[in-house]
């Protein structure tokens, strides 16, 4: 990475007291662990926008496409001063370099899925998007965004940091000033981790970059980023994993004694099984990588596609 990865991030689970009731909602997987990684840009819609600390609650009502955020006890409608402060606040995160944004689950204003609306019977649905959340991911709709209560999920977290991470390393080569070679050498890097997520995808950008001379540069550009950022947000499960370390295993045929075949074979087929997590094939991997030297496999982002201290595929 040429510099830390920028995220977004609700102010109150940085343990910043700036919710309704003058508490927080402190993480600490975002703070301590996830933290040395990144540096976050908190934002909280509700203080920003100029609603004191504490103050009365908000609620979502009406039309859960398009609903109205009032107070709960005095029913004051403030839908208009949230839009006009989230449409300038999330033009000024443009220049923030964000590569992902953590939201705070159920709330009004920030939560990404399943906020409660309430209907004139005062009846909850859980259909709703926070209204700032709904405003920054119609401006953002590439970036990757998740909540931190879902963030809990060993799958989800693992998929969500993958996305960042691969979302940081395409801005950069873009910044790099992208031509046909440098596409082609991110596609070759990036091919097994594409491959993991959707194979469809992963063959789909292997024909774009290898035909990447009869279209135009930009339009190429375009074409492989909605390719990459589509892949990646489609959950890996253990059978595309199984098929990705198959793969991967075709490389060392040449190499790997018998012995080392089978013991690959079966590591495999206990990960498949559900015995062990993915870091137990994907570490025996890298060190037939380093051990038989495999120039290709060890500049593959899949086998590295994240810090190791975040442990993510210790629990996947």
């Amino acid at each position: 990475m040429s510099e830390k990865i920028k995220l977004g991030i609700s102010t109150c689970l940085l343990g910043e007291k700036v919710r309704y009731d003058g508490g927080h909602k402190y993480d600490p997987f975002m703070v301590q662990t996830l933290g040395k990684f990144v540096d976050y840009v908190p934002v909280c819609p509700e203080v920003e926008c100029g609603f004191s600390i504490p103050r009365e609650a908000f609620r979502l009502i009406g039309d859960p496409e398009s609903p109205r955020l009032v107070t709960v006890r005095t029913k004051k409608d403030v839908t208009d001063q949230m839009l006009q402060w989230a449409r300038k606040r999330v033009k000024q995160l443009e220049n923030d370099n964000l590569s992902g944004f953590i939201f705070k689950s159920k709330s009004p204003s920030s939560g990404l899925f399943r906020v409660k609306v309430y209907n004139n019977h005062g009846m909850p649905l859980k259909a709703g998007k926070g209204i700032f959340a709904r405003v920054f991911t119609d401006h953002f709709p590439l970036l990757p965004v998740e909540e931190e209560g879902r963030l809990h999920d060993p799958k989800l977290r693992e998929n969500f940091i993958e996305r960042v991470f691969v979302y940081k390393r395409w801005k950069d080569m873009l910044l790099s000033n992208a031509d046909p070679g440098k596409l082609v050498a991110f596609h070759t890097k990036n091919k097994l981790l594409m491959m993991s997520h959707s194979p469809e995808h992963y063959r789909e950008a292997g024909k774009l970059t290898a035909d990447v001379k009869n279209y135009s540069f930009d339009d190429c550009l375009n074409r492989y980023q909605k390719l990459l950022l589509e892949a990646m947000a489609l959950k890996t499960t253990p059978r595309k994993h199984v098929n990705v370390l198959q793969h991967i295993l075709g490389y060392f045929k040449k190499d790997l004694t018998s012995d080392e075949k089978q013991e690959m074979l079966e590591i495999i087929d206990i990960y498949r099984k559900g015995l062990v997590p993915l870091i137990v094939p994907i570490t025996l991997c890298n060190h037939y990588v380093r051990k038989y030297n495999k120039s290709y496999l060890r500049q593959q982002i899949y086998l590295n596609p994240h810090p190791l201290e975040l442990q993510l595929r210790n629990h996947v």
